[in-house]
């Protein structure tokens, strides 16, 4: 059977048709979803951002044989531009933690290529109108230990044990999308 056209739209211009769209991704962000049993609000999982960095600066300091203390900093920019009314306001801060492979190839004497991947993690975010972060000090702290903890099992575990697990907590999750849980655990990592 045919599908029946949508009336969505109908007897409105083009601007009056934008507008509705645009307010629609400002409420779709907004609202609350699910993922393995907890809310969220913000980007769907499975959606991605694509940025361009400002040039940065990188530093590095050997603190052992095999292990640099680093920082970097340097604005971002949207690759495109964000739909009018999404995202957060501005002034939003977060705090990420990183976990990355860095692949360096020496070009010359002075140039190196660099690739970077990995994940971040969202430890805590402090919105534009309020003064304190969502998360305390020692409640960041401590989901990070969570995170690395469920990190260090996961790199501990074989292929295949890795992947049963993968496919139970996708199973688990099915069973309790009806009961959502506001508990803020470390998603799974891989």
């Amino acid at each position: 059977m045919a599908k029946k056209p949508s009336s969505a739209g109908a007897g409105k211009n083009k601007e009056g048709q934008d507008k509705e769209a645009e307010k629609d991704l400002s409420v779709s962000y907004n609202e609350f979803k699910e993922y393995e049993g907890r809310l969220y609000t913000g980007m769907k999982i499975g959606r991605g951002h694509k940025w361009h960095y400002d040039q940065g600066v990188w530093k590095e300091t050997k603190l052992t044989p095999d292990m640099w203390k680093m920082s970097f900093g340097v604005t971002k920019r949207r690759a495109g531009k964000a739909p009018k009314g999404s995202g957060v306001p501005v002034g939003t801060e977060y705090h990420w933690y990183i976990l990355a492979h860095q692949h360096v190839r020496k070009l010359d004497a002075n140039s190196y290529t660099t690739a970077m991947t990995g994940l971040k993690y969202k430890l805590a975010h402090k919105r534009a109108d309020k003064d304190k972060w969502s998360v305390s000090e020692k409640g960041q702290r401590n989901r990070l230990i969570r995170l690395l903890r469920k990190l260090i099992e996961q790199l501990e575990m074989e292929p295949e044990e890795l992947e049963k697990e993968k496919a139970a907590v996708k199973e688990k999750a099915k069973k309790t999308s009806a009961k959502p849980k506001k508990k803020r655990e470390p998603a799974e990592v891989f």
